[in-house]
């Protein structure tokens, strides 16, 4: 697929998330999101599915977030009818605990959190692509909210070949809780990601080769 991707990020760089989502969907049938659940997750959920109800939603659950996130989990899951496939690591997180002694901090031993990373986050994530062969990867990444993610645009590509589109990508924060408010969506107070040491740090779903 050749694409003007300057093109089309002028194109589109003011038109509204729900305009950014019909085109991608007018591009591709093979269209993923994925989700985290962490903090108003819901607004990038609600979105998509306001337009495609089915639209066939990827979870990675570490097995490590907290009892808060896994509730508003299930409650998003039921009140928006959730298309979504849950994909887990093989080990469960008690036996790698036991092997790795915890979670590894990447300034102590980078090469044991890169490990884990591969194992909690970026394995599930390719079972996922090989089991839904996607072409389009819809995204609720945010230009603001880390340096690399500055980097990108609405439209990019990622290296695995996915094209990756960020309906949400200029919006700020405040932008997405004044959505989660109109539209009353649940959120979770407490959350944990085990791959990252701070918020505006990548997990590495957006950075793996």
């Amino acid at each position: 697929m050749t694409l003007d991707l300057n093109a089309i990020n002028t194109e589109l760089q003011n038109r509204s998330p729900e305009d950014i989502v019909r085109w991608a969907l007018q591009r591709s049938d093979r269209v993923i999101t994925t989700t985290s659940f962490s903090p108003n997750s819901a607004a990038m959920l609600h979105l998509v599915t306001q337009i495609k109800p089915d639209m066939p939603i990827v979870w990675i659950d570490s097995g490590y977030n907290v009892p808060d996130a896994y509730r508003v989990a299930e409650q998003l899951i039921e009140q928006l009818k959730l298309n979504i496939t849950v994909y887990t690591p093989i080990m469960s997180a008690e036996r790698r605990n036991a092997l790795m002694g915890g979670i590894p901090h990447p300034a102590d031993n980078p090469e044991l959190h890169a490990e884990f990373s591969r194992q909690v986050k970026l394995e599930p994530f390719q079972r996922a692509l090989y089991e839904f062969k996607p072409d389009l990867w819809l995204t609720g990444i945010r230009r603001d909210e880390t340096e690399f993610r500055k980097t990108l645009d609405i439209v990019t590509w990622d290296n695995r070949g996915l094209l990756r589109v960020a309906p949400l990508f200029h919006w700020s924060a405040d932008d997405v809780q004044r959505y989660m408010e109109r539209y009353q969506l649940p959120s979770c107070k407490h959350y944990f990601d085990p791959t990252k040491i701070a918020d505006n740090v990548e997990c590495g779903l957006h950075t793996a080769a």
